[in-house]
């Protein structure tokens, strides 16, 4: 059980920081950005770089959970859903100042997302636990052998 709620905050917290460091990169990167983050006037593409940057934080934030929690696979169900609860009142509040297709994309990935970054962490897991595959060599590669 303790396990399950670190791995969950562990989650939570990855995820802001993620999409904090991902945004200060956004400022960085576009023109403007930092003049349009306070009215939310963005272009397409700084809409579609935001959909993006949620797209990836909530990836680490799934891989983070499943890292510390593996065996527990509805774990990553909980985070997705407490991260689409915490921001439905926010897109609720923001609905007139961006497409519906923007609060549809950003609200219906937020679960799938987190559910595939844990499930990806758990696959290269089990991978690696059952030893490396086929070694290779130089000599097998060159088709050299010892006599």
């Amino acid at each position: 059980m303790k396990r399950s709620i670190v791995a969950v905050l562990a989650g939570l917290v990855l995820w802001v920081v993620v999409a904090t460091l991902l945004n200060l990169g956004l400022r960085a990167a576009f023109a403007g950005y930092a003049l349009a983050e306070p009215t939310m006037s963005f272009t397409l593409g700084m809409k579609i770089s935001r959909l993006i940057l949620g797209a990836l934080a909530s990836l680490a934030a799934g891989a983070a959970t499943g890292l510390i929690a593996p065996s527990r696979t509805g774990l990553p169900w909980v985070l997705g859903a407490l991260v689409l609860a915490a921001f439905i009142p926010a897109h609720v509040q923001l609905w007139a100042r961006f497409p519906v297709w923007y609060h549809l994309v950003f609200l219906v990935s937020l679960v799938p997302l987190v559910v595939l970054g844990s499930a990806f962490i758990r696959r290269r897991s089990r991978k690696g636990a059952t030893g490396p595959g086929p070694q290779i060599s130089v000599n097998s590669v060159s088709g050299y052998r010892d006599r």
